[in-house]
């Protein structure tokens, strides 16, 4: 199983940017599906980004588009989510997570979750 610590987060104004990291550890760390999920307060979970090991496919969802960009650093053993143009609805703990199938789009999918970092957008 792979463990994961998330940093990064913090309070940041409209329109800036925050980067991600999620440093994991653990066995075949490289062969999972890595991804990113949020919660706001009051909601349920929502897949944010992910990268398919095995296709090396990349998705979002619609709300992130063309503003976040996932990544990650085999090498490293380290996950990024570089996020710009922030707006206040972006505002949740964000979590890492992996899925040991290979997929990692819902949260049924997850074997892992990161303990979470908050991201907090301001207008």
């Amino acid at each position: 199983q792979v463990q994961m610590v998330e940093s990064g987060g913090g309070s940041v104004q409209a329109r800036g940017s925050l980067r991600l990291s999620c440093a994991a550890s653990g066995d075949a760390y490289s062969s999972y599906c890595m991804a990113w999920f949020r919660q706001a307060p009051g909601k349920g979970r929502e897949g944010v980004a992910r990268i398919y090991t095995r296709s090396g496919i990349i998705s979002y969802a619609d709300s992130v588009k063309g503003r976040f960009t996932i990544s990650r650093d085999n090498a490293k053993n380290t996950l990024y989510l570089q996020m710009n143009d922030l707006k206040p609805e972006d505002t949740a703990m964000y979590y890492c997570a992996a899925g040991r199938a290979g997929y990692c789009r819902y949260e049924t999918d997850i074997d892992s979750w990161g303990q979470g970092t908050q991201v907090t957008v301001s207008s």
